[in-house]
Formats: structure tokens, C-alpha cells, sequence
């Protein structure tokens, strides 16, 4: 990784030691430290420290947010983001999704948190465009790996935790612990007080809730056309409305509501009336067809499914899903559980099966579900959805779940392309001229 510096004796930056030569600097991090003498050898033109390129790249002044947490922290970051453009602010927001600079996308889908040089380079490329604020996703990976070393946060938000990463964490109680961390220092903070508990450090602490009393209270909501709900900050009330569908994004929309308030001096009043302008992102909850009713998720997760399913329990549902490989293997039969309990017919097929035998881990997922007949089992995803889709009836909802706005399959070493949302549209189009 190597990118451009301005004015300086050398002109490029990097963390990879055999890139280093006359011309590049090393970027010297607790993740490449055993590189540092290699680094030498090339011949690096000197070295440096996360807070020295801070300074080369005058970037301290930028308040950076970060939201971490199992699920929701691309809903949450892309609604701050959203929430602060349309109050005039300059923003910046780097995550799955990619970077992008005040309402220009810069790069396309990324790791959730890149290594710290590359973090570093975006928040260089945010204040070039004079931007105050930067929303980063940070990853429980990336704090173990200490890829957010050096940086100080204006806001970091808890969205929730639920079982997730053990093939990388290998106990919840250790994913628990990585996740309390990042909130152990006593900057601001903002928690949310219905999800499992964290350890984090009180000062300056600030929370939200919609069954108990906290900083930010949802008073009440309605899901029809949307969601329309009432918050509660101390003594001042105000509705908002977001045309996002779920229970669980409620959760999301009042997180950002909560942390614009707690960095900005715009009233409540002016937060929620831009709420009206975020719709969500592609690949949550994203309804491809109305008739019939076909919505495509990322949920991946026991706790993600179980939202996304409990957010349509008043209606028949159908689902598509599968798990990937060679990641944790717990969960598997967890999510056939929640399948079980909420759905009426459940087409279990590959997700991300990678270097696994898909068969195995379908059939691990359908070890979950005590209702058999309502189980068919297709490995082909495309073949699954179309099934999916030619067995709907009249009043029920088809639900794809696990793959989002992915626009590839994992299938052994192949990387191959498959989006969720392209390939239901082409049936849907064949089928019923949509």
C-alpha cells in the first residue's frame, strides 16, 4: 500500500517494507513493526510514526466518528453521513460500502476498516475538501489488529453485540471483551442501553434505548410506509420519519439522530427533519419488487436474521439463505433455528461456501430446523431463488438474505459474479415482464 505526499523530501508513503526505496517513507505501525529493519534495507527514505504522517498530513483538526458493533454499523454510519450533508455540513464516510467525500463516492466497496495508513490517506483526502467531519465502521478485527492506532474520536457509537467472528475470536467472551475496549477511555460516547451489556467507561458516556429510560428515548413508532416515531432528548420531543422498514432500524435512525445531536448545535427539531431523506443502503432491507413483496438483506448473523425476520412477522414469509464458509461454524445451526420459528417455507442454499463442501454447511444449518417439511434444500443460489420466487403466493414476502449488495459468490478458489438484487430482478422480469 503506498500512496503520494505533497512537498516533502520523499513522495510516497507506504506500510509495506518492500515497497520502500530512496523516494518512499515507512510508515512504521505495531502491525508491521518486525518489518522495520527490512524497511532499512530497502533503503527507506525515513521512518515514520502514525502521529508524525498525522502531522505531514494536518488532519488532527478533522473529528472523526466511529460505530462499531455485530450489526448496523453501515445503517448507522450511512445515516450520520446522510444526516449531515443535508444540514450543509462537509462529511466524509469510509466503511463497507467504500469512501465517500461530501456527497462524491471516491471508492468502491472496501474492507469494513482498512489498515491505518489507508485511514489515515482518507482522512487526508476528506480535508483537501474541507471536511469537519470523517464516519468510519470499526471492526472488532481491526481493534485487535490495532488498525485504528493513533486515532483519536470525536464520537464512538455501540450499535449491539451478538455472536459473531468466533472462527477469529474463538469465545463470545473474548469478542465481549475487544468490543468493551473500544469504549474503555473516557472521550464521548454513545451507547445503546436495550443491547447486551459492554464495559465501557461512563465519563462522558451517553445512551439510547426504546424500552428503557436513557439519553435518547423513542416515545412511540409506527412501520407503516416506513418508520414515523417520536424521540425524547431530556425535556424536548420531536417526531421524525425515514422511509427505512424494520423494528431493528429504529435502533439505527435514532443512533444517528443521537450522534448529530451530541456533535453539532442543530436542534432536534432541525435533526429529524432530514430524517425524511434516508432511505437506507442498497443491500439492507432492500425491497427489489413490491408485487410480489421481494426484499434483499445482509443479514447474516442468528441476532441479524432474527431482526429481519421479526421485523415482517405479520406477514407469510419465505426465505432464501445460506452461510459462508470457513468462517464461524456455531452460528449455523442458530440461524435455522431463527428460520424455523419465523418462516413458512425456507430454501436453504449456498451463500459463500468458499473452500468448504456447501452440502455440509446447508446441512448444518438444517440441523436447526425441526420443521422439515418446510425445508428445500437447493445449492445453486440462482436456481434457489427462482424456486423461491415460482412458490409464492398471493400475501406472503420473499426474503434473500445473507449477501446484501455483494456482487460476487465465493465458491472454492473462484470468485464469481452474483448479485442478489440482478439475478432476482432477471427472474422476475422473465416471469411477470417487471
Amino acid at each position: 500500500m503506498k500512496f503520494p505526499v505533497e512537498n516533502k523530501e520523499f513522495q510516497f508513503i507506504t506500510d509495506n517494507s518492500s515497497e520502500c526505496n530512496a523516494q518512499t517513507a515507512f510508515l512504521l505501525t505495531k502491525q508491521n513493526s518486525d518489518f522495520l529493519q527490512n524497511a532499512k534495507d530497502n533503503y527507506a527514505n525515513c521512518i515514520l510514526s502514525v502521529e508524525a504522517l498525522k502531522e505531514i498530513y494536518e488532519i488532527s483538526d478533522i473529528r472523526i466518528i466511529g460505530i462499531t458493533g455485530t450489526n448496523g454499523k453501515t445503517t448507522t454510519a450511512a445515516a450520520i453521513y446522510s444526516l449531515l450533508l443535508d444540514l450543509d455540513q462537509k462529511v466524509a464516510f469510509q466503511g463497507t460500502r467504500g469512501l465517500y467525500v461530501n456527497e462524491e463516492r471516491r471508492e468502491e466497496k472496501t474492507h469494513t476498516t482498512p489498515p491505518i495508513l489507508k485511514t489515515l490517506y482518507n482522512l487526508y483526502l476528506a480535508k483537501k475538501e474541507d471536511c469537519e467531519y470523517f464516519i468510519m465502521e470499526v471492526s472488532s478485527h481491526s481493534i485487535v489488529q490495532e488498525r485504528i492506532e493513533g486515532l483519536e474520536f470525536a464520537l464512538k457509537v455501540f450499535t449491539n453485540i451478538t455472536q459473531d467472528h468466533l472462527d477469529f475470536h474463538k469465545t463470545f467472551e473474548n469478542y465481549l471483551h475487544v468490543k468493551s475496549s473500544f469504549f474503555s477511555n473516557e472521550g464521548l460516547k454513545l451507547i445503546n442501553k436495550d443491547a447486551k451489556k459492554i464495559n465501557f467507561n461512563s465519563k462522558n458516556c451517553y445512551t439510547y434505548a426504546l424500552e428503557v429510560p436513557a439519553s435518547f428515548n423513542i416515545l412511540a413508532y409506527s412501520m407503516n410506509d416506513g418508520l414515523t416515531a417520536a424521540i425524547k432528548h431530556f425535556d424536548v420531543q420531536e417526531p421524525f420519519h425515514t422511509p427505512m422498514h424494520g423494528f431493528f432500524n429504529l435502533y439505527n435512525i435514532t443512533a444517528a439522530i443521537a450522534s448529530v445531536k451530541l456533535l453539532t448545535d442543530f436542534s432536534l427539531a432541525e435533526i429529524c427533519q432530514v430524517c425524511e431523506n434516508f432511505a437506507g443502503v442498497s443491500g439492507r432491507m432492500e425491497v427489489v419488487s413490491d408485487r410480489p413483496l421481494v426484499i434483499v438483506d445482509f443479514a447474516h448473523t442468528p441476532d441479524g436474521m432474527d431482526k429481519v425476520l421479526d421485523s415482517l412477522k405479520d406477514k407469510e414469509i419465505s426465505v432464501v439463505f445460506g452461510a459462508g464458509g470457513d468462517r464461524d461454524a456455531t452460528k449455523r445451526v442458530q440461524m435455522g433455528r431463527v428460520a424455523n420459528r419465523y418462516a413458512k417455507k425456507i430454501y436453504l442454499t449456498n451463500d459463500n461456501p468458499r473452500s468448504e463442501e456447501p452440502l455440509t454447511i446447508l446441512e448444518e444449518i438444517d440441523n436447526g430446523i425441526t420443521d422439515k417439511s418446510k425445508v428445500t434444500i437447493l445449492p445453486d443460489r440462482k436456481e434457489a431463488i427462482e424456486v423461491a420466487i415460482d412458490e409464492l403466493v398471493e400475501g406472503e414476502v420473499l426474503l434473500i438474505l445473507g449477501k446484501g449488495d455483494e456482487e460476487y459468490q465465493e465458491i472454492g478458489s473462484k470468485k464469481l459474479p452474483f448479485d442478489d438484487r440482478v439475478v432476482t430482478k432477471a427472474i422476475l422480469k422473465e416471469k411477470f415482464n417487471h
